[in-house]
């Protein structure tokens, strides 16, 4: 028997439409336009008009969305968008919808009766972590829900083997996994959006003090000037630092830390409902193999019995059979429903996975996009705060191109001269 990863990738190796049974590929050949047909798990053809979302048993006429007969199954599913309805499940069944039914359809009438075939039932299904799959060897094609698309509902059915362990991992809790990962990615984007503020806030403060200190306040002239000048950009650009700063946390890490906490609790929805409906389906699973033992069990006292009336061992065997008969007829009963119910449930849990695994798929795009969208305004904050400094270095940039140490020499000799007559020598 495959493991969960090996049926997975045998499950996914002929996406496509499920051919048609034998004797029935002319109908697929002259459908309506608008029509495409397609093949229930139980086998049986239906039919989906993909402009109206009309679904039907009767193979439709030759008028455009009128079903051949009148009492056709018209869907009472919501509309859809791009092969989806609104709550996110397939506009129709496709065939991985109840994957664990199983021939027996010709058989439930003899189920009490006589052993259904379980060679033939393997050769048709396998179940894996009580999961029901169509047999890799006779499975028919299927066609994905999102082609082309590489879409989360499609790709993580199967268990996968656990590498730190001899155990499986259900593919939807790697993709759990996945999210939350994403959950912790965006908590340490924001605590580093933190410590940039943090670092801003401090340069800010230590800029502003640097700017008041008293040291080479006495030079004099036009570098005077200009050192005055670069003692005032350090207070401008201070201020700059501490507007970035203010915009980082108001505009970036604040927004990040919002979205982390509804993330958080969409996943938290996601997680419990999926793995309510998996131990459902488990305790389905369980009941049925339950049902199957206890059948077994009537049709083989059913058998011994037979035979012991063809040797006329006791006078009461008849009565005994006909006993026999009803307990292994009512076994069988029980199995049906076991089956019908495990079906239910599976059905149940497929839908809400397509539904949920598409929901986590547009969770994620959102995660990435806000985050992408946030550090794009980093950036753009980073770049203006490149620009305001640039621009209280610019009055620096003039002034220190103005200084004259000539010009500053002849002001300073007028402003203090002493005088200009210079000594001579002295004369006897």
């Amino acid at each position: 028997m495959p493991n969960g990863c090996d049926l997975f990738f045998l499950l996914q190796q002929k996406p496509g439409m499920v051919p048609p049974p034998p004797g029935e590929e002319s109908q697929t050949v002259i459908l309506p336009p608008g029509w495409q047909s397609y093949l229930s798990p139980q086998g049986r053809r239906y039919y989906v008009n993909t402009t109206t979302n009309e679904t039907t048993w009767e193979r439709p006429s030759s008028s455009p969305g009128i079903p051949a007969s009148p009492g056709s199954h018209r869907s009472s599913l919501p509309p859809t968008v791009n092969g989806y309805h609104a709550s996110g499940t397939p506009a129709h069944p496709p065939e991985t919808a109840h994957m664990s039914v199983r021939k027996s359809t010709g058989d439930s009438q003899n189920l009490g009766s006589s052993s259904p075939s379980k060679k033939q039932s393997k050769e048709n299904t396998i179940t894996i972590n009580c999961v029901t799959f169509p047999h890799p060897d006779t499975m028919p094609e299927q066609q994905l829900l999102k082609p082309t698309e590489w879409s989360y509902c499609d790709y993580f059915w199967a268990d996968k083997k656990d590498p730190q362990g001899n155990g499986t991992v259900a593919g939807f809790e790697l993709l759990l996994q996945k999210q939350l990962k994403g959950k912790q990615m965006q908590k340490e984007m924001s605590e580093f959006i933190r410590e940039r503020i943090k670092i801003e806030e401090d340069y800010a403060k230590n800029l502003a003090k640097l700017s008041q200190n008293s040291l080479a306040s006495q030079e004099e002239g036009s570098l005077g000037e200009a050192w005055a000048q670069v003692k005032k950009s350090l207070a401008d650009e201070a201020e700059v630092h501490l507007k970035f700063s203010a915009k980082l946390h108001s505009e970036v890490e604040k927004p990040l830390m919002n979205f982390r906490e509804n993330f958080k609790k969409d996943m938290k929805k996601c997680d419990h409902h999926i793995a309510d409906l998996r131990k459902q389906l488990a305790s389905r699973y369980a009941s049925v193999e339950k049902a199957r033992k206890a059948l077994t069990e009537r049709q083989r006292d059913l058998e011994m019995k037979t035979q012991q009336l063809e040797i006329k061992l006791s006078n009461k065997t008849e009565e005994d059979i006909k006993k026999a008969r009803r307990k292994s007829t009512q076994a069988g009963d029980d199995l049906m429903r076991c089956v019908d119910l495990y079906n239910q449930a599976q059905s149940k849990w497929f839908e809400e996975m397509v539904t949920t695994t598409l929901e986590l798929e547009r969770l994620e795009v959102e995660r990435v996009e806000m985050i992408r969208q946030h550090l794009c305004q980093y950036t753009q904050l980073r770049h203006e705060t490149d620009m305001f400094n640039q621009s209280t270095v610019e009055p620096v940039d003039q002034l220190l191109r103005k200084v004259d140490p000539a010009k500053d020499r002849e002001l300073w000799v007028r402003e203090h001269k002493t005088g200009n007559i210079r000594p001579v020598d002295m004369e006897i």
